[in-house]
């Protein structure tokens, strides 16, 4: 299945839901996750199902004062 994470264009093997995606991805905590624009809450990546075409943004915390 091909998707998008962060603007580049992925393959996924064998995947249905976001945390697969995610592993396979070797995204690095911390971060919060958007599909297509809407925020997936952590709880549910593990039953949120992927489609064709997807965009997922890995957006990451900033410090700053």
């Amino acid at each position: 299945m091909k998707i998008t994470i962060n603007g580049e264009s992925f393959e996924l093997v064998n995947t249905a839901n976001l945390t697969q995606a995610l592993q396979q991805f070797a995204a690095k905590e911390p971060f919060a996750v958007a599909i297509n624009g809407q925020f997936i809450p952590r709880s549910q990546c593990d039953t949120h199902l992927l489609n064709e075409g997807d965009s997922i943004e890995l957006l990451s915390p900033i410090q700053g004062g």
